[in-house]
This record gives structure tokens, C-alpha cells and sequence, in this order.
């Protein structure tokens, strides 16, 4: 038995995995009320009021990239505690701002933190995942994050609606300001490698990314165009059909992603990317097509829970295969471009889905948004194709390993 399967679950990896998990549960808790609150609050035009999301995802992709370079300078634990105290103070100061332009403000702030904080903690999960587990590793770590985009809208809009815009913020600040003793009180921050030090940089790729990591963070950019319209609208959709139990969409989703994301992430380990990729995109197809025709509970549930099962197995998937194509001094830029993806791609689908569904309904527009998935699917299949083709012409004489 490989006695590097008994070193994934450490003390530094289950810490650090918790706490990416509060860091996410509160930008979702609040990243689907704030325009309610924002829009009864100051009563902006609906320009504005997309800013409150927009900035802030604005404001994450580019500190992700600001990032990338300042890691290989600045002490990695440094720029996470800066990170997690700059998102915390932001969250807790959201009810003061009395005016349009702070609140604002505070948002590109949190920006600013979030980006700091999520671009670190994947990296120092990443490099003491054992090489061999990557793809379970990522698996259990990604939780956090499918976690919180399943159940934080939730929470967030329950919160909003029994106890108001002040009490949620003191919720997210609580999240947030938890993962310093968990980091910092249990010592489970890892230290710095030596590969991270200017001496390894020389080594490092002059491109920004390499080339063949495009293809899945595209792959994970598309997948999460779908989540961004499910966030954006789904409560308006249930509006629509009337069904005022539409929030449990996001608590059955949550169910199948915590069941598939381990089980995803050992079969990308053994058979590669595409026997994940490849049913995962059909099920998410067929689960957006079922809500389109959605006017019961039971119907609901049935698109959540295969929503889950697609969901939850595509983003480990992307984010593993992007690791593993890429070595430990890379994996900063990775986890940036990663977040990077999701960020752009919900941005994209808030935008494109609701121009959409203004002009047809939110029925259509998820009939619409399910064909992302064939999207997605044709644009595997054709480029992970061509890469194939490109590798065997390039080097003939080595035998690939289990990448299909």
C-alpha cells in the first residue's frame, strides 16, 4: 500500500478546508440578497444596483491576478490573514454605509479580500494534497465551495427575510472572523516550500498560463454561466410559476454535490477527465431542460438533485485536471485562473441570461441556458481531440497515462 494515501487528511488540509468553506458561505449568504437590500435601501436604477455584483467580482479577478506575482515576494501567510481581515472588516461595515457609493466601496473591498484569501488557500492545499490523490483531494477541499453556492443563497435570503440586512452581515462577519483561530490558533497554515522562492521563479513559464490548462478553466467557465443564471433568477422564476418553495432547489443541490464530489474526484484520479466531463455535462443538460418545464415541488427537487450531480463533479474535475497538467510552482496561477473562471462566468451568465429571460420568460431562459451544456460538451470533445493529436505528434515515443 502507497504510504502516501495515509497523508491526506491532516490537520493543515481538514483546517484549511473549513475554512475556505466560511470564507465562501459568506460572499454566498449575501451575494443574492444584496440587490434587494441595495435596491430598497437607496432605490438605484438597475444599472446600479448590478454593480453591487459586478464590482466585486471586478475587483476578486483582478486582485487574483495581482496575486499571482506578489506571492512569489510576500510571505503566502501574510497575504492570507490581510486577506480574511480586509473581506471581515468590509462585511461587518455593509449596514453603515449610508449611501450608494460606500456601499460600493465596501464591495470592491471585500473584493479585494476575497481575492487575496481565495487564491492563497487553494495553493497551500494543493501542494499537501499527495500527488497520486490529487483529484480526491481537490474533491473533498471543492466541498466547501459547492457547499456554500448551494446553501448559502439559502441562508442569506431566509436570514434577510426574518431578521434583516444587519443581523446577516454580523453572520458573514462571524464566518469570516472564525477562520483566523482556525488557522492561526490549531498552527495549520503549512509552511512555506522552498519552491515558491525567487531562486524557482527563473524556472517558471514566461506565458501567464499555459496553454494546455485554457481548456478546462473555459470548461469551468461555461458550467458556471448555468449557476450564474441559477443565482441571478431563480426566485424570480419561482415568481414566475408560483411555487414559493423554490430556495429548496439550492438544499437538494447541495445533497447530490456532497455525494458525488469524492466519488468524482477518485474517478478522475483513475480514468482521467473525460469520464467525469462527459455524463456530468449531459446530467446538467437534462436538469436546466427539466426546470424550464418546472410548475411543481417534486419536479423542482428532481432538476436540483441532478444539477448536483453534474455541478458537483464538473468543478473538482476542472480544477484537479488543472493542477495536475502543471507543477507546484504554478499552482498559485492556477487556483487564480480557476476562481478567475467561475467569478467571469457567473458574471457573464447574470448578464447574458437576464437580457434572456427580459426578452422571453424564466422558463425560456433556462430552456435556453441548458444548451451551454452541449456548448461545453462540443468544446471538450473537439479540443481534449486536438490536444491528443498535438501530444502524439509532438512527442510519439511517450505513452499517455489515463487521460480519457
Amino acid at each position: 500500500m502507497d504510504p502516501q494515501r495515509e497523508k491526506l487528511w491532516t490537520k493543515s488540509f481538514i483546517m484549511l478546508t473549513l475554512s475556505y468553506l466560511l470564507l465562501f458561505l459568506c460572499l454566498q449568504m449575501l451575494l443574492a440578497p444584496f440587490p434587494t437590500y441595495a435596491k430598497e435601501r437607496f432605490h438605484p436604477n438597475d444599472f446600479t444596483v448590478s454593480l453591487v455584483t459586478s464590482l466585486f467580482a471586478l475587483s476578486a479577478i483582478v486582485t487574483r491576478f495581482i496575486m499571482i506575482p506578489v506571492m512569489r515576494k510576500v510571505h503566502r501567510n501574510v497575504i492570507l490573514i490581510t486577506g480574511v481581515i480586509i473581506a471581515g472588516v468590509a462585511t461587518a461595515l455593509y449596514s453603515f454605509a449610508n449611501t450608494m457609493f460606500l456601499l460600493l466601496l465596501l464591495r470592491i473591498a471585500f473584493g479585494v479580500g476575497f481575492g487575496m484569501a481565495s487564491t492563497v488557500m487553494p495553493t497551500l492545499v494543493s501542494q499537501i494534497i499527495p500527488k497520486n490523490r490529487i483529484g480526491e483531494g481537490i474533491g473533498y477541499f471543492g466541498l466547501s465551495t459547492s457547499l456554500a453556492m448551494s446553501i448559502g443563497p439559502m441562508i442569506g435570503l431566509s436570514v434577510l427575510a426574518g431578521f434583516g440586512f444587519t443581523r446577516l452581515t454580523l453572520l458573514g462577519t462571524v464566518a469570516v472572523g472564525l477562520i483566523i483561530p482556525l488557522l492561526l490558533f490549531t498552527r495549520s497554515i503549512p509552511t512555506q516550500p522552498a519552491a515558491t522562492s525567487a531562486a524557482s521563479d527563473a524556472h517558471a513559464p514566461k506565458l501567464p498560463f499555459p496553454k494546455r490548462i485554457l481548456l478546462p478553466a473555459g470548461l469551468n467557465m461555461l458550467i458556471s454561466v448555468t449557476y450564474g443564471g441559477l443565482l441571478g433568477f431563480l426566485a424570480l422564476f419561482g415568481a414566475e410559476i408560483h411555487l414559493a418553495q423554490i430556495g429548496l432547489f439550492f438544499l437538494f443541490n447541495a445533497f447530490t454535490v456532497l455525494v458525488i464530489r469524492p466519488i468524482s474526484g477518485r474517478l478522475f484520479d483513475s480514468k482521467g477527465p473525460a469520464a467525469v466531463l462527459i455524463p456530468a455535462s449531459l446530467v446538467v443538460f437534462a436538469s436546466l431542460m427539466l426546470l424550464s418545464f418546472t410548475h411543481s415541488l417534486s419536479l423542482l427537487i428532481v432538476s436540483a438533485l441532478l444539477y448536483g450531480l453534474g455541478f458537483g463533479a464538473i468543478q473538482p474535475t476542472t480544477q484537479a485536471w488543472m493542477l495536475r497538467e502543471t507543477s507546484p510552482q504554478q499552482h498559485g496561477m492556477v487556483n487564480s485562473l480557476y476562481y478567475n473562471s467561475i467569478d467571469f462566468g457567473v458574471a457573464i451568465g447574470s448578464m447574458l441570461l437576464g437580457v434572456l429571460a427580459s426578452a422571453t420568460s424564466y422558463s425560456q431562459m433556462y430552456r435556453y441556458s441548458s444548451f451551454v451544456m452541449i456548448i461545453f460538451l462540443l468544446v471538450f470533445v473537439v479540443f481534449r481531440a486536438a490536444q491528443k493529436q498535438q501530444r502524439a505528434t509532438i512527442q510519439p515515443a511517450i505513452k499517455p497515462g489515463p487521460e480519457s
